[in-house]
């Protein structure tokens, strides 16, 4: 028997989410930056993660919507001019060189009204960063890149859907900052 749509799970996760005009640039960088050393992420899969949620059920859905609803984040402009690999995890990633207070204090602001929905959140400190490829080598190293400058107005919530071609991301809904 099929569970019942209240016991079905989905992976979630909160992010930015560029707007089109933002996407182009992050592509054109990440086609010049990867080349042939990692697997690429889908151009329409970029985006910058705020908080993993991993797998919720739809009551957990509902009351993270709820808490979220309760986030006034503030607009922002963040700067993408720093390229960077993980050797580890084997990520090569587009982050800023600052990470702005509105950033950070959204973040905060959501792991904070999460945990009333039983999130644990990730031990490790917050590091902004857009993922560009996994499985990556070391690129060479990068002389600078043209920054790329995106103006965040909202924050969404993603679903992830495993496919055979890799990941398939879907924004479920959108919440605007107050200014």
């Amino acid at each position: 028997m099929p569970p019942s749509p209240e016991k079905k799970v989905k992976r979630l996760f909160f992010a930015l989410w560029p707007p089109l005009s933002v996407r182009a640039q992050l592509e054109q960088i990440g086609r010049v930056v990867v080349g042939k050393k990692g697997r690429a992420v889908a151009g329409a899969n970029l985006h910058l993660t705020l908080v993993f949620l991993g797998s919720v059920d739809q009551a957990g859905r509902q009351c993270m919507e709820q808490a979220a609803d309760t986030v006034r984040g503030e607009r922002f402009t963040l700067e993408f001019s720093q390229v960077g690999h993980w050797s580890r995890p084997r990520i090569l990633w587009l982050g800023p060189k600052e990470t702005p207070p509105q950033l950070e204090a959204l973040v905060t602001d959501l792991v904070r009204v999460l945990k009333s929905c039983g999130h644990d959140p990730d031990a490790r400190r917050y590091q902004a960063h857009l993922t560009l490829a996994r499985k990556a080598a070391r690129p060479a190293k990068v002389a600078s890149i043209e920054a790329i400058r995106w103006n965040v107005d909202r924050f969404c919530l993603v679903e992830s859907i495993t496919a055979q071609a890799g990941p398939i991301y879907r924004v479920l809904k959108y919440w605007e900052f107050i200014q």
